[in-house]
């Protein structure tokens, strides 16, 4: 029997350990923190919201014991601001499928000890670059999915395929529970997102946390110098929550009285920081002249605009287990590394990675014809109009970016699809969508409400579901 090592205890890591235990691999997984330090004394790492295509493989291997309790959701609500305090257009777009956010810190609770009594070894171990080396001298192959932590040094920036070498948003994250699981008029549960094009973005996402349970994550992308960056001397979960009512109160009042009352989840619920959105080549070099092989995060860094990590880190570790089973018994060099990698990377990295770093530039000309074409959708599932489908595609790409972001680069694609979907030609289904949004940037310019689509009579209250 090969025998595998893991370095790291997050989502992509014990989601291999689990496959490569399953496909009969002798597995031993690495940890820096027991699965009792990391329920009660850690912070989360990110908000790692699944979408379907990634939770395939947490269901093959049965992983997902809160299916019956967490708060599935079913797309996403847009609100578009060219300029603070604009509501230019809205978008709500269904998925075929629910995501589910859960608190990362019961997961890997969770995942940990189940490895364990399924007949995999864990060992609490901060690993060293020493002990690295000890480590893949003693196994077939070593991974590592330490995240974005010390060891990610090992592994070579891509310079030809990271588009940033410095951040592009000044990030922060609490978890928070208080606000209703839905919102008046949107028939679903859906991450409420607001697109402030001068100061960032801010999202609002459902999410299974390790106490409170249904609740809410919510994230800001702020701008470097920006309105919304306003959280680097934040120094815990009460004060990223004050700076981010006050945010909400300044910048996106029309959601300040859903989120006035919220309260922190836990006292570690909560991250403050900023990274440059990077790929990696997937080769590390020891010491010894052994060789080790980048998993998730470290691997690609991805910034959380587009709700990619998580996802990208499960097809990654499916993609890995897949190429290890079809090795057989022969060595896994360098080689066989890179030729792994490049194997997700031509069939999900790319278009991940290009996706997510569209949601951090001015929306493309293509992207701009889609929002407008779409205008007028709100939510319905059976909504079958021409608008409701081009905006529950643009959702479903987050499940699946293979399927939109070729056309958010290119008008000429994009046009057809438009024209496809709709049944009628793009200029006509741009300029339905463009009436409607004309008529509430009048109504705003006479310094009233925008009238954006809604459900006239959906209450809140109706939105949560607890079970896919």
């Amino acid at each position: 029997m090969r025998s595998i090592a893991i370095i790291g205890s997050g989502q992509a890591g014990l989601l291999a350990a689990h496959a490569l235990l399953k496909a009969g691999y002798r597995v031993t997984l690495f940890s820096d923190r027991t699965p009792e330090q990391w329920l009660h004394e850690s912070r989360p790492t990110g908000t790692a919201t699944r979408f379907d295509l990634s939770l395939q493989l947490e269901y093959e291997l049965d992983l997902n014991s809160w299916v019956d309790d967490a708060p599935w959701g079913d797309g996403f609500h847009i609100t578009f601001c060219p300029m603070l305090g604009n509501r230019m257009l809205t978008l709500t777009g269904r998925l075929r499928r629910p995501f589910v956010a859960i608190d990362l810190r019961l997961q890997s609770h969770q995942w940990m000890r189940t490895l364990e009594a399924r007949g995999g070894k864990v060992v609490i171990e901060s690993v060293t670059l020493q002990r690295l080396d000890e480590i893949a001298a003693a196994h077939d192959l070593t991974v590592v999915a330490a995240g974005r932590a010390e060891l990610c040094r090992l592994f070579e920036r891509d310079a030809e395929r990271s588009v940033y070498d410095k951040p592009q948003r000044h990030l922060a994250m609490v978890c928070v529970k208080g606000p209703p699981l839905g919102f008046d008029g949107i028939p679903m549960l859906p991450v409420k997102l607001n697109l402030l094009a001068p100061a960032g973005e801010a999202f609002w996402v459902p999410y299974f946390h390790k106490d409170a349970g249904a609740s809410w994550n919510l994230l800001f992308e702020a701008r470097p110098g920006g309105p919304m960056d306003r959280f680097e001397g934040a120094k815990s979960a009460a004060q990223v929550l004050e700076i981010g009512k006050e945010v909400i109160r300044d910048l996106i009042p029309w959601d300040y009285e859903w989120v006035k009352d919220a309260q922190a989840s836990d006292p570690n619920g909560w991250l403050v920081g900023k990274f440059a959105p990077t790929v990696r080549k997937p080769v590390g070099v020891l010491p010894s002249g052994r060789v080790v092989m980048a998993l998730g995060d470290t691997a690609m860094s991805l910034d959380p605009i587009g709700g990619q990590g998580a996802n990208n880190g499960n097809k990654m570790a499916r993609n890995l287990v897949e190429c290890i089973v079809a090795h057989e018994g022969r060595a896994f060099d360098a080689e066989w590394m890179t030729e792994t990698f490049e194997r997700f990377y031509q069939r999900h990295g790319h278009a991940t990675y290009t996706f997510n770093n569209l949601l951090l530039e001015p929306m493309t000309a293509a992207g701009r014809d889609l929002l407008i074409a779409q205008y007028g959708s709100d939510g319905r599932f059976d909504n079958h109009s021409g608008r409701q489908l081009l905006a529950n595609a643009f959702a479903e790409n987050f499940n699946d970016p293979n399927l939109l972001t070729p056309m958010l680069v290119d008008p000429r694609k994009m046009h057809e699809f438009i024209a496809q979907t709709t049944g009628q030609s793009w200029l006509r289904a741009m300029a339905g969508g463009g009436l409607g949004i004309a008529r509430e940037e009048l109504r705003q310019l006479s310094g009233q409400a925008p009238r954006h689509p809604l459900v006239q009579g959906f209450k809140k209250e109706n939105a949560f579901r607890k079970a896919a």
